[in-house]
C-alpha cells in the first residue's frame, strides 16, 4: 500500500479478497474503476474521486490471465485542501479484480516488485545532473537529501556518475519528504536551483549536510547551505513561479512512476530495488 494512499485511508483488501468487475476478459472501464476505487480503496468520505488514468498495463508470467493496471487517481482532499493524484495498482481478470495478489509459497507481494517502465521524455535535459546525455548508461533517482537511506546510498551513485560521465548519464529528480523532514521543503529548492545552474556536482556536498529535520527557517537554511556548499541565493529565488512549476513537475513524475519511498532508483529504465547496480555499470 502506499504512502499517499495511507495518508487518504485507504483501505486495501487483502490480496485474497476479489470483486467482480463488469465486463469478464475487458478492462474495466472508468466508470468502473472509480466504482471500484471508491468501495474499496479510497473510503474517507474527505476525498472526493474526481476520475482514474490507467497510465500502464503490465503483465507477469508468473500471474497467467491477470492484467496488471498501474493507475493514477484524481482526488480532492478537502482537510488539507489539495489536488493530489494518487499512484494505485489493480490486478484483474475474467472479470474479476484485486488490489493485490500474494504468492502462496513464499508470502511475497506482487505489488512490491512492480514498477512503470519510465517515459522517455523524463529523460530530459533538465533532470540531467550529471554525465552526457548520450552516455551508455541511464540512472534515475527520486530522492530527499534528508532522507538517512537516501544519505548512505545516494552519494556513492552521484561519486561514480560524476567519475564516469561518458559510461553514466544521471537524471535526478526531487522527492521531499515534508511530513518527516520539514526541512528538505527549503532545501530541495534549493538544489533545483544549483541544478537549473548546471551545478549538479554540488549534489554531494548537499547531501552530508547535517540539519536539523524541523527547521523551516529560510535563512536559516539559506546560510547553512552557503557554508557547506558555497552555493549562493535568496529568499525571493526560492518563490518564483518558475521553481513552484519545477518542483511540480518532480512532484507529477513520482506520482507517475508510483514511487513512495526514497531513495527510488532505475538504471537503465529498470527499477535497482537493491540501489547498487550502479557498481556493475563501471566494472
Amino acid at each position: 500500500m502506499s504512502l499517499m494512499s495511507k495518508l487518504l485511508m485507504s483501505t486495501l483488501i487483502a490480496g485474497t479478497t476479489l470483486s467482480s468487475a463488469a465486463t469478464d476478459t475487458t478492462i474495466p472501464n472508468e466508470k468502473e474503476l472509480i466504482k471500484y476505487i471508491k468501495k474499496n480503496i479510497i473510503r474517507n468520505p474527505q476525498v472526493t474521486v474526481n476520475g482514474v488514468k490507467i497510465i500502464e498495463q503490465q503483465t507477469n508470467d508468473a500471474l497467467v490471465g491477470w492484467k496488471i493496471l498501474l493507475l493514477n487517481i484524481d482526488v480532492n482532499v478537502t482537510f488539507q485542501n489539495k489536488v493530489l493524484k494518487v499512484p494505485e495498482m489493480v490486478f484483474v481478470k475474467d472479470g474479476l479484480i484485486a488490489p493485490e495478489l500474494v504468492d502462496i509459497k513464499n508470502g511475497n507481494s506482487f505489488r512490491n516488485d512492480i514498477k512503470p517502465s519510465i517515459p522517455a521524455e523524463m529523460y530530459d535535459d533538465a533532470h540531467l545532473i550529471l554525465g552526457n546525455k548520450d552516455a551508455k548508461h541511464k540512472i534515475m533517482i527520486f530522492s530527499d537529501p534528508q532522507c538517512p537511506f537516501c544519505q548512505e546510498s545516494v552519494p556513492p551513485v552521484l561519486e561514480v556518475a560524476k567519475e564516469n560521465p561518458e559510461k553514466i548519464a544521471l537524471y535526478y529528480y526531487h522527492l521531499p519528504l515534508l511530513n518527516i523532514h520539514p526541512v528538505s521543503g527549503i532545501l530541495t529548492r534549493i538544489m533545483h536551483l544549483a541544478q537549473k545552474e548546471g551545478k549538479g556536482e554540488l549534489y554531494t556536498k548537499f547531501y552530508a549536510m547535517k540539519l536539523d529535520a524541523r527547521e523551516t527557517n529560510e535563512t536559516k537554511i539559506i546560510d547553512a547551505v552557503e557554508k557547506e556548499t558555497g552555493f549562493k541565493v535568496t529568499k525571493k529565488q526560492l518563490h518564483t513561479k518558475e521553481l513552484e512549476d519545477a518542483m511540480k513537475v518532480d512532484e507529477d513524475a513520482a506520482s507517475r512512476m508510483m514511487v513512495t519511498g526514497t531513495p527510488t532508483i532505475y538504471i537503465d529504465g529498470r527499477w535497482d530495488k537493491m540501489r547498487d547496480g550502479y557498481k556493475k555499470l563501471i566494472d
